[in-house]
């Protein structure tokens, strides 16, 4: 969890509730709240002139989303959506400055998950310029199990459509699950009933 929810709401952070697909904030907007979600799903994405979304991050309960517009203090470059039924914390942005000159290891917390964020782009980056789509799914696997994002803890289901992956790479869904076929013949994934397992 990025910041206790308790010390949240004692610096004057409200909760609410949104329906899956609804905006929480878009692009162009100017930042004013620290978002910290409580429960559900939210995705940060942009969309092509086609309408094609591209998927930059998936954010889980107890993390941050909309944060880097806060430290520039520039407009959103993409659009925070609901992508399941949420609940949320948000912070105005003054409260949040307070918040981290108050308590500095918070600060350096999320340094870190900003470079995080950027090491992610990276390897996204560094995925796409290979255009080899076997690759490019091996290796983002490979990382989402280093990193312990987006696998299940218990059952070590992928939590990802193929929707989402071939968004998060620039893929047609076909090729995503052409490629899924393929990959589990040599490479410690399972395919049970539609649903992806990584060993």
């Amino acid at each position: 969890m990025m910041v206790p929810e308790e010390l949240l709401q004692n610096k004057g952070a409200s909760v609410e509730h949104l329906a899956s697909g609804d905006v929480i904030y878009q692009i162009g907007a100017q930042p004013t709240y620290y978002y910290q979600l409580v429960s559900g799903r939210v995705r940060i994405v942009n969309f092509t002139e086609e309408g094609r979304e591209v998927l930059h991050k998936l954010v889980e309960p107890g993390e941050c989303f909309g944060e880097l517009s806060l430290f520039d203090k520039r407009p959103h470059k993409t659009f925070g959506i609901a992508d399941t039924q949420i609940s949320f914390l948000k912070l105005g942005m003054s409260s949040f400055f307070a918040l981290i000159q108050e308590y500095p290891d918070l600060h350096l917390k999320f340094t870190k998950t900003i470079a995080q964020q950027l090491r992610f782009k990276f390897l996204i980056s560094e995925l796409m310029s290979t255009n080899q789509p076997e690759c490019m799914l091996s290796q983002l696997i490979d990382y989402f199990s280093l990193e312990q994002k987006y696998i299940c803890e218990d059952c070590h289901q992928l939590m990802l459509t193929r929707q989402q992956i071939a968004n998060m790479l620039g893929l047609r869904v076909e090729t995503v699950i052409r490629t899924m076929k393929k990959l589990e013949k040599y490479s410690p994934i399972k395919i049970v009933k539609g649903k992806v397992f990584v060993n």
